[in-house]
């Protein structure tokens, strides 16, 4: 069992200094092994008669006066604990650790925001909706001057198959955004832009809205998920919300368009397939990104950080190579 012995306090008339006399305290063994106790008889004695030892048992043994006398006091009025088996703290580590970062390098969504970059890459469903909304909301409360850019690559609200996966409503709430938002807002399509993501396409702000050479863009009619056995009533209800969603996603089409509501009407009948060459003449977007027009294509990408802005705003410190 571990030990901390104590000094007994100075014979009266010391005035400050350790009595020669004082002899340590031999403290009771407890009963517990893993427990300290702070309790202890205290000797008190002449100065000139032998003194007590405390070996590691915690056994009494008889020892020469002038053991006691290795025990310094600093003060007449306290006792001075000695805690035995106590060692120096550990050095700091050092090495090829010490040149780390202090805080972890930010994650490449984080790195597009900053960027005022939004990347729509998957089927319209409730979780890509929340994110796209807030990042919006987030990118106008920094800057509501600054333009925001709308990378679309996703097949609406259904898989590329055909399967619906979300509801139509998803891209109305991001429609509803997009205009809420006072920041001009930049939609390049890349890869497809299916259905609902067609009409986020064209909603961009006009003259900002563009394709890339290779991508494609489809329109087709608002589509529900198979909803099983249900009543000629409820079917007939559920038919009325889905004329009031096309409604308004040829209203939204013919504004951003400028197309006539019937001539829309009349294209969704089938999948309408187009090419980027063929969104431009049906007014989805205003201009195809071309390799040949790199300067004027950088321009619809924002102010990306250097590494040494990163490092300077995360708090790193660049140190010199010896």
């Amino acid at each position: 069992s571990r030990i901390m012995p104590v000094l007994a306090p100075p014979a009266a008339g010391a005035h400050g200094s350790c009595a020669r006399g004082a002899r340590l305290a031999a403290p009771r063994r407890v009963s517990r092994p893993h427990h300290l106790t702070t309790k202890a008889r205290h000797l008190r004695g002449g100065g000139g008669g032998g003194g007590f030892s405390l070996d590691f048992g915690g056994r009494e043994s008889s020892s020469p006066s002038s053991s006691s006398s290795s025990f310094v006091c600093a003060s007449s009025a306290a006792r001075v604990p000695l805690v035995l088996g106590s060692a120096a703290p550990a050095a700091a580590a050092t090495g090829s650790d010490e040149h780390k970062p202090k805080t972890p390098p930010p994650d490449l969504p984080s790195l597009l925001l900053d960027s005022r970059i939004v990347y729509l890459g998957m089927p319209l469903v409730p979780a890509v909706t929340e994110l796209l909304i807030a990042e919006l909301l987030y990118l106008q409360y920094k800057d509501r001057k600054k333009d925001v850019y709308i990378y679309i690559n996703s097949t609406g609200s259904c898989r590329a198959d055909g399967e619906v996966v979300g509801f139509e409503t998803e891209a109305t709430a991001i429609f509803d955004t997009m205009n809420y938002v006072t920041t001009p807002i930049n939609t390049v399509g890349v890869g497809v832009a299916i259905g609902q993501s067609c009409m986020l396409l064209s909603a961009g702000t006009h003259g900002k809205r563009y394709m890339l050479p290779h991508a494609t863009a489809m329109l087709h009619q608002p589509r529900i998920a198979a909803s099983g056995p249900r009543q000629a009533t409820e079917l007939q209800i559920r038919w009325k919300e889905v004329l009031a969603q096309k409604k308004a996603y040829l209203d939204i089409l013919a504004a951003t368009t400028g197309k006539d509501v019937d001539v829309l009407d009349k294209d969704m009948q089938r999948p309408k397939y187009m090419q980027p060459v063929d969104c431009v003449e049906y007014g989805i977007i205003d201009r195809i990104l071309e390799p040949q027009n790199a300067p004027s294509a950088a321009a619809i990408v924002g102010e990306v950080k250097s590494g040494e802005k990163w490092d300077s705003e995360a708090g790193l410190v660049r140190k010199p190579m010896q």
